[in-house]
Formats: C-alpha cells, sequence, structure tokens
C-alpha cells in the first residue's frame, strides 16, 4: 500500500518529526540526574573515607608518635647495640674532647633516660582523640617531628666524626623544639595539670638539654677544627659558654616562669663543675650560676602564683 504524502495534512507531517527529539530529550535528562545522583554520592562516600582514614589532624598523631618511637629506637641501635665504628658518643667524647672543659660528667647524660620516658608520655597524650582538635598540638606536631629527625640525623654525624656538621644537625634540633616551645605558649597559657605534666613539662626538659648540648657541640666542633680560642685559655672559654647557657636560662625562667627549664641546666652545671673540679674558674663560675638559677627559679615560681593567691583573697 502506498502513502501518497501530500494527501498527509501539516500536523501528520510534523508529528513525527516532533516526538523523537522530545524522547530523546527526556531520556538525555534522566541520564544526567542519574549521573549527578551517582557523582553526589561518590563524593560524599570519598569525603567521609578520606576523614575516616586520611584526617590530617590524625596523620599527625601518627607520625608524631612514630617519631618518637623511632627517635628512641634509632639512638638505642646506633649508639649502645651496633654504634658506628664501634665508639659509643660517650666513649667518643672522652677519647676525641678531653681538652674541651665545657663537657660535663658522664652520669649527666643519664637525663636521656628521663627526657625519652618524659617524650615517651608525650607521645601517648597527644594520641588520645580528645587531643586531635588541640591547637596547640596541631601548630607544634610538624615541628617536633622535625627535631626528631634531625636528632637521628645528628647520631649519625656525629659517630661518623663529622663534629662541624653535627652541629647543624644540632641546630636543627634546636630551632624547630624553640618552634614547639613557643607554639605550646609554655609559661604564658593555663593549661590542665595533665597537659602541664604530659606535654609542656617533657618538651621544657627536652628543650633545654639540647640548648646545654647545642653549646657543647659547637665548642668540640671549633675544637675538632684546631681552633686556638682566639688566645683564650681553655678555662675561660668553659667559664664563658657557662654563663651564655646561665644567661639563657635565666632570661626564659623570668619570662615563662619555667622551673623545669632552669633545673635541667643547673644539672648541666653542676655535673660541668664535677668534671672539671680542679679548675678553680670554671668550678666558682659553675656553682655561682647553679645558685643563681636555683634563687631565680625560686623567686620566679612565687611571683607566678602570686595574681593566683591575690584573686582567692578576694573572693573570700
Amino acid at each position: 500500500m502506498q502513502i501518497n504524502l501530500c494527501q498527509l495534512k501539516p500536523h501528520q507531517l510534523a508529528r513525527p518529526r516532533l516526538n523523537r527529539p522530545k524522547q530523546t530529550f527526556s531520556v538525555s535528562l534522566l541520564g544526567i540526574e542519574r549521573a549527578s545522583s551517582i557523582l553526589v554520592n561518590s563524593q560524599s562516600s570519598m569525603k567521609i573515607f578520606f576523614q575516616r582514614y586520611f584526617d590530617l589532624d590524625r596523620l599527625r598523631q601518627i607520625l608524631v608518635f612514630v617519631a618518637v618511637i623511632g627517635g628512641i629506637a634509632v639512638n638505642t641501635i646506633s649508639n649502645n647495640l651496633f654504634p658506628l665504628n664501634g665508639v659509643p658518643l660517650g666513649e667518643l667524647s672522652n677519647i676525641f674532647f678531653t681538652s674541651v672543659q665545657i663537657i660535663p660528667a658522664d652520669y649527666a647524660f643519664g637525663i636521656w633516660g628521663i627526657i625519652y620516658m618524659g617524650l615517651i608520655a608525650f607521645a601517648i597524650y597527644q594520641f588520645q582523640p580528645s587531643q586531635r582538635q588541640n591547637p596547640s598540638l596541631q601548630s607544634s606536631g610538624y615541628l617536633f617531628i622535625l627535631a626528631s629527625l634531625a636528632q637521628c640525623a645528628w647520631i649519625y654525624l656525629f659517630l661518623a666524626r663529622l663534629f662541624p656538621l653535627s652541629t647543624i644537625a644540632m641546630l636543627g634540633i634546636l630551632l624547630p623544639l624553640i618552634g614547639v616551645y613557643q607554639n605550646l605558649g609554655i609559661g604564658q597559657q593555663q593549661v590542665s595539670p595533665s597537659e602541664r605534666w604530659f606535654i609542656q613539662i617533657p618538651i621544657s626538659i627536652y628543650l633545654s638539654w639540647i640548648t646545654v648540648a647545642t653549646v657543647v657541640n659547637i665548642s668540640l666542633s671549633l675544637y675538632s677544627l684546631n681552633w686556638d680560642g682566639w688566645g683564650i685559655t681553655p678555662p675561660a672559654w668553659a667559664a664563658l659558654m657557662i654563663l651564655v647557657s646561665s644567661a639563657i636560662a635565666i632570661f626564659v625562667t623570668s619570662q615563662r616562669h619555667d622551673i623545669a627549664f632552669s633545673l635541667v641546666v643547673v644539672w648541666a652545671l653542676i655535673a660541668i663543675v664535677i668534671r672539671q673540679i680542679d679548675t678553680p674558674l670554671i668550678v666558682v663560675t659553675g656553682v655561682t650560676m647553679a645558685i643563681a638559677l636555683i634563687l631565680i627559679s625560686a623567686i620566679s615560681t612565687f611571683r607566678s602564683k602570686l595574681p593566683l593567691t591575690k584573686e582567692i583573697t578576694k573572693e573570700i
């Protein structure tokens, strides 16, 4: 049967042309809606996935914990179990730097036991879910990690007897720790007792000892380069380094009321005095500065508690 197109009316000719695009357009809209729905759902799922498994604060907590444990492991393995060239750090100093009179007595380095215990407490405390959003830890976590990496580098460089380079690594420990100290607001912010004991005090002890160690490390590096000290005698240089370390501790104590920092320096000064007990200039300087630091710490602690005492009195 043949259809004469001339006999068809205009609306009959137009209908097939209009129906097909309308159907195609509806299918396209449906496809776009489905694709958009799938995309939104996938983005939501990815967001939940990344928040759960790739949360930056959680990552920071993990890295800080690993940095503490890794630093202790590196020190134990490289210094005590398998020291480079078969000579531990303590023996290396006694072999090559007997003439450097700023080195503390051997027992003083036992403070690393206290430092590591404090850092383990710090690592565990900051790892708690309640500390994940702690602003102080958020701003200081990666600086602490950097200091830990620099400490591992320092151990290798010192054992490899690359003493000038070890001084650079020591500064790589010191400078980030200063940033951590400032970001934590130690001595300037009111914190809970747990945060004081498990965050601030461990960092104070660690930074204080690294401050003293930096002064000693610079002296050792200069000695290894055969520096003549500009004609100044070794006891005089040792006394000068004692004054420098004490001045830093006095400044920190007066500004931050940080007794933990000052007591570590006192510990180091007494150890230097005991090692150099036959050198009057070092003994007098060390004992004088140790007593001064103890007195300043006591006065600073009393003053820091005085405003609180006044407030309590007013309330009564």
